[in-house]
């Protein structure tokens, strides 16, 4: 597995929206989610019903960029890697926590096993920038 640097968890860590990338029939797929960065991965909320999830099952291939721009101090983590579906079970039970608690759109709308998934990014690659 990847091993982040100090700077890089910091800013994983402070930030909640990021975009992911996927891919069905060799045409790329991308769009906003919210994330958190968990045991060195990234974990992301979703539903069945989204292209993401679609793609995520027959190509468990996934990037995602997390970053903040301002002209001049542009800072990001571009991360791939590998994507597990997490449905059910201790896992989900722990992940669903932890969105619980950052977010209010969960508090609002909460969801049980196997009404919606988690995307589990394994990160392969990864590269940052302006992260000093």
């Amino acid at each position: 597995m990847i091993e982040f640097n100090h700077k890089e968890i910091e800013f994983l860590k402070t930030l909640e929206e990021a975009r992911i990338a996927t891919s069905h029939n060799d045409i790329p797929h991308v769009k906003p989610v919210s994330f958190v960065f968990y045991k060195k991965c990234i974990i992301i909320a979703t539903d069945y019903d989204t292209r993401a999830f679609r793609n995520i099952k027959k190509n468990t291939n996934a990037s995602i960029v997390i970053d903040i721009y301002k002209s001049g101090q542009h800072k990001a983590v571009c991360i791939q890697g590998q994507t597990e579906i997490i449905e059910h079970g201790g896992e989900f039970q722990e992940l669903y926590d932890i969105f619980f608690k950052k977010f209010e759109w969960v508090r609002r709308d909460p969801w049980k096993e196997k009404e919606a998934p988690f995307l589990k990014i394994i990160p392969k690659n990864k590269t940052s920038w302006g992260l000093n």
